[in-house]
């Protein structure tokens, strides 16, 4: 390859090495080939909490800082039929989990649920109750793959995929339970194409994310801020870590890896002086034309341009190569 090819590749890396963000954990289970959901645990420091795509039990894993599982929930009495989401909350003081069996690639169950249930006061493997709800969309069946649930109300939000856009779905205020009968969803707002994942920030916001971007957003259809994330083989989760003010994102696949990356921040709340003095982050959004932020768009430019000169250097060397094989 020739010298000037060389050092743009060397270039290039360290460039990607500057930008890409730090791996925070790379999960070790087998079992958690498929992890679709991510919950920052409020009673353990240092452990997430996560979950298998789809399976014939209900259960979540506890995740220490290696990535090893030191724990696994079972969720007493429930056969769930694709679990897609795992979302905090909180029941009357106490940290609670929501696993959402809300997945339907086929578009054709008549109600999805939710498992609500105490995050364990200790990390050991246990059976534990879960009270269950059942939830119908007004406009027929819908796959899904976001859970949120708000962290001052309780109020629980659907985010439905669709590579066309979805739509965000709240839940009533006052639940029924399985027993009693199915929450009928209302739709609120659009949301962007293959959200895969979704959780509220400390301040009342939320954060949605599609297998490349997450959006923030400060109410249902208003969108402040976006970002690119990492590349993933399949990114499928997101959660808060509200201490240190940052998104976790994970992926589907062996041993795959979850990434610390600043929450995406529009440029009104970095620059205005009532942002910087403490006050409701929410009074002044208005960002620029479309609501990123200078630091995730300076980002985002980085790793597109990065990604186009690599495919480039690629294609460089294998003229290169060939050329000098026609030679030999």
């Amino acid at each position: 390859m020739p010298a000037a090819s060389s050092l743009a590749i060397v270039l290039l890396g360290a460039t990607l090495a500057a930008t890409s963000p730090e791996p925070l954990l790379r999960i070790q289970d087998p079992a958690l080939v498929e992890s679709s959901g991510l919950a920052v645990s409020v009673w353990h420091e240092g452990i997430l909490w996560t979950h298998a795509d789809g399976g014939s039990v209900a259960e979540v894993r506890a995740l220490d800082s290696s990535g090893e599982t030191v724990a696994t929930v079972t969720l007493e009495g429930i056969d769930p039929y694709d679990p897609e989401a795992l979302a905090p909350g909180d029941r009357q003081g106490l940290p609670t989990l929501f696993l959402g069996d809300i997945g339907d690639n086929l578009e054709k169950r008549p109600d999805v649920s939710v498992f609500r249930f105490a995050e364990p006061l200790d990390v050991r493997d246990q059976t534990v109750e879960a009270t269950w709800y059942r939830f119908t969309y007004p406009d027929g069946p819908h796959d899904a793959e976001a859970l949120l649930v708000h962290p001052g109300t309780g109020r629980l939000l659907i985010a439905t995929k669709s590579a066309g856009g979805g739509g965000l779905y709240e839940a009533p205020s006052n639940l029924l339970t399985a027993d009693e009968g199915s929450n009928r969803l209302v739709r609120v707002s659009d949301v962007p194409p293959l959200v895969t994942d979704g959780a509220y920030l400390p301040d009342g916001r939320f954060a949605l994310r599609t297998y490349g971007s997450v959006f923030v957003y400060d109410r249902p259809g208003h969108q402040v801020a976006t970002a690119t994330l990492p590349l993933q083989p399949q990114g499928e989760s997101l959660a808060v870590d509200g201490d240190r003010g940052i998104l976790l994102v994970g992926s589907e696949g062996p041993r795959s890896t979850v990434y610390a990356v600043p929450i995406p921040v529009a440029a009104s709340q970095s620059s205005s002086p009532d942002s910087r003095s403490g006050t409701d982050p929410r009074q002044d959004r208005a960002g620029n034309a479309d609501g990123e932020s200078p630091d995730a768009s300076s980002l985002s430019t980085v790793y597109r341009v990065a990604r186009v000169v690599g495919i480039l250097l690629l294609l460089a060397g294998l003229v290169a190569y060939f050329r000098r094989t026609r030679r030999r």
